[in-house]
């Protein structure tokens, strides 16, 4: 049982150097760090921007979201009037279908079942139509966005600014280190 025991104990032995080692180098990376920063700069300078906030509060924000809201009422006006149709076209068939022969109630069945296809596909289609000009009205806003953040962060002396989001990668910011109140106001006066 020694020689297992005087194993496992230089085995801890080594393990702790190699600790002890990466330690010290993350001690000294960090010294390192610190000493290549400017005096007058004690660390980064991080910021935050809540984009849905800077959407929400923007007159250009709330263009955009008004454009989206109309195009969207407009594909769902599209899909209404389908449906409407297709409701008429299902009644139309329960009415006559006494008085339709066989075939000519076989004929109208299949006639409404490719009519549900097509509206279904259209649907589809639609949703394709509105998701694709979210994304692009919310990438254009996203661009100017950004455009603006650059403007308000480099005279502040920010090196790094980062998007607070609901469900994001970030859990915690401090208040002080939001920017959304700056990059909002400066937003409206450069795009009215």
């Amino acid at each position: 049982m020694k020689p297992s025991t005087g194993r496992q104990l230089e085995k801890v032995k080594r393990m702790s150097h190699w600790a002890i080692s990466v330690a010290a180098v993350a001690l000294s990376l960090a010294a390192w760090s610190c000493a290549s920063m400017p005096a007058n700069q004690p660390g980064a300078k991080v910021g935050v921007v809540d984009p849905m906030k800077v959407l929400k509060e923007t007159a250009a924000g709330k263009r955009a979201e008004e454009s989206l809201n109309a195009f969207v009422k407009n594909r769902q006006a599209l899909i209404e009037l389908e449906e409407k149709e297709l409701k008429r076209m299902e009644e139309d068939l329960v009415r006559q279908a006494s008085v339709l022969s066989g075939n000519a109630k076989k004929e109208r069945e299949e006639q409404f079942r490719r009519r549900v296809m097509e509206f279904q596909q259209k649907g589809g289609e639609l949703n394709r139509e509105i998701q694709e000009k979210q994304r692009e009205v919310m990438e254009g806003f996203r661009e100017k966005v950004e455009k603006v953040v650059a403007k308000v962060a480099q005279p502040l002396g920010m090196q790094v600014v980062i998007e607070k989001a609901k469900g994001g990668t970030m859990l915690y910011s401090d208040a002080s280190l939001d920017l959304s109140a700056k990059v909002i106001e400066a937003f409206n006066k450069e795009m009215p």
